[in-house]
C-alpha cells in the first residue's frame, strides 16, 4: 500500500504514523459514559460547529464537540491559549445560530521570574465566528492596561475525520488513511482518504501570519507573538474550509457573510406569521423557536428542509421534518411545501432490504458521511420508518386545508398513489388493516416508530415486544391521512376514490377502538405485537390518537384523566411511559422521559376532544420548563422525574439543542389554545373555543396566511373567558367562531 496520499488537485501528503487501519479513539463513546457539558452550536446549511463555552473544541473532553460538514467531523481540536493558559470566560452568546460571540479575559500574565506583569482581566479576547460554506473566526485582543503588553496567542488544531455515527458511539474495526498535517505561515491542511473513496481535507487559512507554526504529531500549532500598546487592538482572523473530493465553495469576506446571513434571518422572520403576547418570556420562547427553525434549514440535492437537531441529527429526517411542519403550518406553510417536495423526490421505488425500502415509502434518514458511502450503514437513504409515509400524506392533506393549493396536490398525485399503495400492501403484510413494521436490514432500526430505541416497545411486565409491531399512534396517522387525502381527491373530482378512503378510515377507526382499547386500564394499548397481543403498558403513544380523532369519544375522558394522573404527568409534562410500568426509567430515552413535541401533539388532541384546561396545563408545563433553560429553548427531551418545588427539570445529558420538533412544539400548543383551524378551500379560518391560560392575557397574530389571504387577529382573556376580534385582513377570508 502506498505511503502517500494524493488529493484530487494533485497535492501529495505523507501518511500519518499507524494511520492505516487505525481505530478511532476520540469520540467513540457510549451516550452516558463520557462527561457531558453544554455545547454551543453554530450552524448554516449543512455545516455546523459544537464548541464549549470558551469557543474551544476538545473531542476527548466533550461528547460531540467538533466542526462538521456532511456527517463528517473536520475539526476535533481547536483550542486557544494566551501565554500558555486558557483565558477566563466572561460570556458566550449564540442568539442567532449562524454566528457566536465569546468574550474572554486573560489570566495573570507573568514575568520570567514568576512575578505578575499584568493582572487578570486587563486584556479582552473576543472570539466572533460565523459559518457559511466555511468557518470564519476573528479573535480580537484589546489591551486595557496602562502599559504595553507582550503576549503569545496559540491556536491548536486537530482532526480525526470521524463519521457522525462514530462520534455517537458506533465502533468500527478499520478506518481510512489519515495523512500527516502540512502547515506553513499562511495555511494548514489535514487530509484523509476514506473507505468510501472520498478524499477529505480540512484547509485552514491564516490572515495574519503566525510567528511560528509547528506540526506536532497529528496536530498543528500556530503561535502569534504580539505587542499591544495601551488601548491597542490586534486581530487574528482564520478560515476553516472543509472539502470533499476537491469541492470548494466561493469565499466571501467575514463582514459580507455576517451581513448576508443577518438579512436572511430577517427575511425568514418576515415571511412568518408574527406572534405577539403580553408575556415577554413567552415571546422569547416563540422567537427562539422561529430562529431555531431557520437555523435547522438544511440543503439536499432536491431542496432544503428542516433537519432534526444539532449535533446528532443534522440530516434530512422524514418523520421529524413532517411533524415539525405540522406544528408550524400556522406560522409558515412554505416550509411544508418544500418539505413535501423534497421527501417526494426521495420516495422509494424499489425493494431494498438493506435500506428497509419498498416502493412508495418515504425516507427515514439520509446521510452523506463515509460510513454511508462505504456501505457500512444503510442511510443512502434509509427507509426504516413506519410513520413517515402516512405522515407525508397527512401533511399534504393538511397543507391543502391551509393553502387551498389544489394544483400542488395534483402535481404530487403519483407520489400520493404510491404512498397509499405502500400502506395497503407493504405496510400491512398480514392484511388485518393495521400498519406494522419489522426490519429487514441487519443495520436497521429494531423499532421504527418515533420511539425508535431498541427497548421502547415493552409489555407491562418489562418484556420487549416482538414484531411485527402495530403502533397505536401509527394507526391514528393513517386514519387522519386517509380522511385528509379524501378531501383532496374530492376536490380533484375523484369522488369514488374519496369515498373509498373515507370508508377505509371508518373501518380502521372501528378496528382500532376494538383491538387497542384496554378495558381494565381505561386506556389504549401502546401497540399490538407479532401475535396480535396488546402491549398494554400505559404510554404516550396512543394519546396521538386524540390529535388524529381516531379515539372513540366515550374513551376520551378516561384517557385524558389518565394522561394527567401522577403516573403519567410529572408536573413538567406527560411522560413517554407510566411510572407503573416495569420498564419505567425517568432517565431513559423513551421509557419515562418527557418530549415537548409529544406533549404538544397530546395537548392539541386534548383540545380537539374539548379538554381545554388540560391543554393549557400541558402548555403551561412546557412554558415553565423552557424558562428554566438559559436561552429559553425547549430541548429535544428531558428526564421524567416528578416535579418538586423548587427543583428544575432534570436535563437529559445528550439531548439535541436546538431540535426541530421541540422548536415547533410551542406553536402547535398555541394554535390549540387559540382553537384555530384552517379551511382554505371554503375560504375560512375557524376558531373553536379559545381558552388562554392565566399567564397569557393577550395574543396577537399578524399576517396569518390562509389560502391567498392574510388575516390579523387579537385574542384577549377576561377571567375564564377568551374572546377574539379582527385586526385586519388582506383578501376575502372569513373568520368564524365554531360552536
Amino acid at each position: 500500500m502506498p505511503d502517500k496520499l494524493t488529493s484530487p488537485a494533485g497535492e501529495e501528503f505523507v501518511l500519518a504514523d499507524a494511520s492505516v487501519n487505525r481505530v478511532l479513539v476520540k469520540g467513540v463513546v457510549a451516550v452516558m459514559h463520557a462527561r457531558t457539558e453544554r455545547l454551543w452550536s453554530t450552524k448554516e446549511g449543512d455545516m455546523f460547529l459544537c464548541a464549549d463555552a470558551e469557543g474551544n473544541l476538545d473531542a476527548e473532553q466533550a461528547t460531540g464537540a467538533g466542526f462538521y460538514w456532511q456527517d463528517t467531523r473536520y475539526l476535533s481540536d481547536f483550542r486557544l491559549e494566551v501565554n500558555g493558559h486558557a483565558p477566563l470566560l466572561l460570556s458566550t452568546s449564540a442568539d442567532r445560530a449562524f454566528a457566536s460571540h465569546v468574550d474572554l479575559a486573560n489570566q495573570d500574565l507573568l514575568e520570567e521570574d514568576g512575578t505578575v506583569a499584568h493582572v487578570q482581566g486587563t486584556l479582552n479576547i473576543r472570539r466572533t465566528r460565523v459559518i457559511d460554506g466555511r468557518l470564519y473566526e476573528r479573535i480580537r485582543i484589546k489591551n486595557y492596561n496602562a502599559a504595553a503588553v507582550t503576549l503569545t496567542v496559540k491556536l491548536t488544531f486537530g482532526t480525526d475525520f470521524a463519521d457522525i455515527f462514530e462520534v455517537r458511539g458506533l465502533k468500527r474495526a478499520a478506518r481510512g488513511r489519515l495523512a500527516r498535517p502540512k502547515a506553513d505561515h499562511r495555511s494548514a491542511v489535514f487530509a484523509y482518504a476514506g473507505e468510501d473513496g472520498v478524499f477529505r481535507e480540512t484547509r485552514i487559512a491564516f490572515e495574519l501570519e503566525p510567528t511560528e507554526v509547528t506540526v506536532d504529531d497529528e496536530q498543528v500549532v500556530a503561535s502569534w507573538q504580539l505587542r499591544l500598546e495601551p488601548t491597542q487592538t490586534e486581530l487574528i482572523a482564520i478560515t476553516v474550509e472543509p472539502r470533499a473530493a476537491g469541492s470548494s465553495p466561493p469565499e466571501h469576506s467575514f463582514d459580507v457573510v455576517m451581513h448576508d446571513l443577518r438579512r436572511s434571518y430577517e427575511s425568514w422572520e418576515r415571511s412568518c406569521t408574527r406572534v405577539w403576547t403580553d408575556n415577554e418570556l413567552y415571546n422569547s420562547l416563540l422567537s427562539r423557536g422561529l430562529r431555531d427553525l431557520r437555523a435547522l434549514l438544511t440543503p439536499t440535492r432536491h431542496g432544503s428542509l428542516v433537519a432534526a437537531g444539532i449535533p446528532w441529527f443534522v440530516a434530512p429526517f422524514g418523520r421529524d421534518s413532517l411533524l415539525t411542519c405540522h406544528q408550524t403550518l400556522m406560522i409558515n406553510p412554505d416550509l411544508t411545501r418544500t418539505t413535501l417536495e423534497v421527501l417526494a423526490a426521495f420516495q422509494a421505488d424499489e425493494v431494498d432490504e438493506w435500506r428497509d425500502a419498498q416502493p412508495g415509502k418515504i425516507l427515514h434518514e439520509l446521510r452523506q458521511g463515509e460510513l454511508a458511502g462505504a456501505g457500512i450503514i444503510p442511510h443512502t437513504p434509509y427507509y426504516g420508518s413506519i410513520d413517515s409515509t402516512p405522515l407525508w400524506l397527512l401533511l399534504l392533506g393538511t397543507y391543502y386545508r391551509w393553502t387551498g393549493d389544489l394544483e400542488f396536490c395534483r402535481s404530487l398525485l403519483p407520489n400520493v398513489e404510491r404512498a397509499l399503495a405502500w400502506i395497503a400492501d407493504y405496510g400491512d403484510t398480514d392484511g388485518d388493516g393495521f400498519l406494522e413494521y419489522a426490519r429487514s436490514s441487519p443495520r436497521g432500526l429494531v423499532n421504527q416508530g418515533w420511539k425508535d430505541s431498541h427497548d421502547s416497545v415493552v409489555h407491562v411486565d418489562g418484556k420487549l415486544a416482538e414484531g411485527p409491531i402495530a403502533l397505536a399512534e401509527v394507526q391514528a396517522y393513517v386514519y387522519l391521512a386517509k380522511l385528509r387525502m379524501a378531501e383532496v381527491f374530492q376536490a380533484l373530482g375523484n369522488g369514488p376514490r374519496a369515498a373509498s378512503l373515507r370508508q377505509e378510515a371508518a373501518d380502521l377507526r372501528a378496528a382500532f377502538n376494538e383491538r387497542f382499547w384496554v378495558e381494565s386500564e381505561q386506556f389504549y394499548a401502546m401497540a399490538l405485537d407479532g401475535e396480535k397481543r396488546q402491549v398494554a403498558a400505559i404510554s404516550s403513544n396512543p394519546a396521538h390518537g386524540l390529535y388524529c380523532g381516531i379515539v372513540d369519544p366515550d374513551n376520551a375522558g378516561p384517557m385524558a384523566r389518565r394522561l394527567l394522573a401522577p403516573d403519567m404527568f410529572s408536573g413538567w409534562g406527560v411522560r413517554t411511559l407510566s411510572k407503573s410500568a416495569a420498564a419505567y426509567n425517568p432517565m431513559s430515552y423513551h421509557n419515562g422521559s418527557i418530549w415537548p413535541h409529544d406533549n404538544a401533539i397530546i395537548g392539541a388532541g386534548l383540545k380537539r376532544y374539548g379538554f381545554a384546561k388540560a391543554t393549557n396545563r400541558l402548555a403551561t408545563a412546557m412554558f415553565e420548563m423552557a424558562v428554566t433553560v438559559d436561552d429559553i429553548r425547549l430541548p429535544e427531551l428531558f428526564c421524567g422525574f416528578t416535579r418538586r418545588s423548587p427543583n428544575r427539570p432534570v436535563a437529559y445529558p445528550v439531548a439535541c439543542s436546538p431540535q426541530a420538533w421541540a422548536a415547533g412544539a410551542p406553536f402547535l400548543l398555541l394554535q390549540a389554545m387559540l382553537g384555530i383551524s384552517a379551511d382554505a378551500p371554503a375560504n375560512t379560518i375557524n376558531v373553536n373555543k379559545p381558552h388562554l391560560p392565566g399567564w397569557l392575557n393577550t395574543v396577537e397574530l399578524h399576517d396569518l396566511r390562509i389560502g391567498g389571504s392574510t388575516v390579523s387577529v387579537v385574542f384577549q382573556r377576561q377571567g375564564e373567558t377568551t374572546g377574539f376580534s379582527l385586526l385586519g385582513k388582506d383578501g376575502d377570508v372569513r373568520v368564524l367562531m365554531e360552536e
